[in-house]
Order: structure tokens, then C-alpha cells, then sequence
């Protein structure tokens, strides 16, 4: 990937920031837990430091790709005050270096939107869950977050993320996409605040 293109995805997630406090109390909802070990994944993270923030997680992580994106994440936990509690690993989509079942709570946003910079891999994400851990997968601002947010943001992040290949699916799509996946995980489709998948294990 270019540098120039890493800048847009660190554009993209400077100027989610707003968003993440409310995506954030959408996943806690369905975790339902504030202990065990959350991850998130991939080239659009950043909502674990508000969970990080609200207490949710006994350890954290961020599994990072492309390469050239786990420095921009270590500043942002610094910038957050959180560094000293993240470990930031250089991952890609196939969740090398993480081990199996060993997260409770996994978090990919954007999973599906970007095939031009990776192609998702559930069944990587059901590797890495632990018995009972949940996966929130897909992309969306998330049921909570305010009209005054999104009228700020969207219409700038429509064009970061057209500008490094977003693609719009729809629901039986995603839908089509689980299946092929061979998933072995209960999965529900939710089309509250975005497109996502819950996978529990």
C-alpha cells in the first residue's frame, strides 16, 4: 500500500474519533461484560480506546495491517493515555500473532468494504474467540451516535473512504458472504447503525 494511501486511512480514523464513544456503548451492550481480553482489527481501529476508557477490557489489543499502520496506532494510545495498557501487533488479515482462543471480544470495522486493501477471513476471527466470545464485524457509525456527528463527519468520510476503493454491499450480500465463509458460529446480521455481523462462539 502507499504512503499516500496509509495517510487517507489515517485521515479516516482521526476524523472518526466522534464516533467512537457511541459505536462504543452499541458494542458494550452486546458484550454485556467488563472483563476479558478485547481486539481490534485491521486498518480502521480506534473504538477500543474508548472502551479502554469506560473500563471495558482486562487487556487490549489491536491486531494492525496493512503494514506501515501499528506506529500510527501507538500514537494514538499514547495521545489517549492508554499505551501503557495496549499491545499494538503487527497482524494482517489472517490474524497472525494472535493466539487461538484467546480474545473474548473482537472488533473489525470496515471488514467488508475494502476488498481493494484486504479480503476479510472469518474464519480467523472464529479462531481467535474464545468459548462464548463475540465478534462485532462489518461497518457503520453505529446506532448511537448523534445526527450532529454524522452530519459533521459524513460527508468527508464518504470521500476518504472512495478515494482508497470503498464498495457498498448489501445485506444479502453479507449475508451470502457468511455462508460461503463455512462458518461454524452462531452469526446474526444487524443493520442497526451500519452492517455488521455478530458471530458468538
Amino acid at each position: 500500500m502507499s504512503a499516500a494511501d496509509l495517510e487517507l486511512i489515517k485521515q479516516i480514523n482521526r476524523l472518526w474519533k466522534p464516533v467512537y464513544p457511541h459505536l462504543g456503548r452499541q458494542i458494550q451492550e452486546l458484550y454485556g461484560r467488563r472483563n476479558g481480553k478485547v481486539l481490534e482489527i485491521g486498518p480502521f481501529s480506534g473504538v477500543i480506546f474508548s472502551l479502554m476508557k469506560d473500563g471495558i477490557g482486562t487487556s487490549c489489543a489491536i491486531a494492525s495491517f496493512p503494514s506501515g499502520m501499528a506506529d500510527f496506532y501507538q500514537q494514538e494510545a499514547r495521545e489517549a493515555g492508554v499505551a501503557d495498557r495496549i499491545q499494538v501487533v503487527e497482524s494482517d488479515p489472517s490474524l497472525g500473532g494472535i493466539g487461538t482462543t484467546s480474545v473474548d471480544l473482537a472488533i473489525f470495522r470496515g471488514a467488508f468494504f475494502f476488498p481493494s486493501i484486504f479480503e476479510i477471513d472469518l474464519a480467523a476471527i472464529e479462531r481467535v474467540l474464545k468459548p462464548g466470545g463475540i465478534g462485532f464485524v462489518g461497518g457503520g457509525f453505529g446506532k448511537y451516535t448523534p445526527n450532529n456527528v454524522l452530519l459533521d463527519l459524513g460527508k468527508r468520510s464518504r470521500e476518504l473512504n472512495l478515494s482508497i476503493g470503498k464498495i457498498e454491499i448489501t445485506e444479502q450480500t453479507l449475508r451470502k458472504i457468511v455462508a460461503d465463509s463455512g462458518s461454524k458460529t452462531q452469526t446474526t446480521i444487524i443493520d442497526e447503525g451500519g452492517l455488521w455481523v455478530l458471530i458468538r462462539k
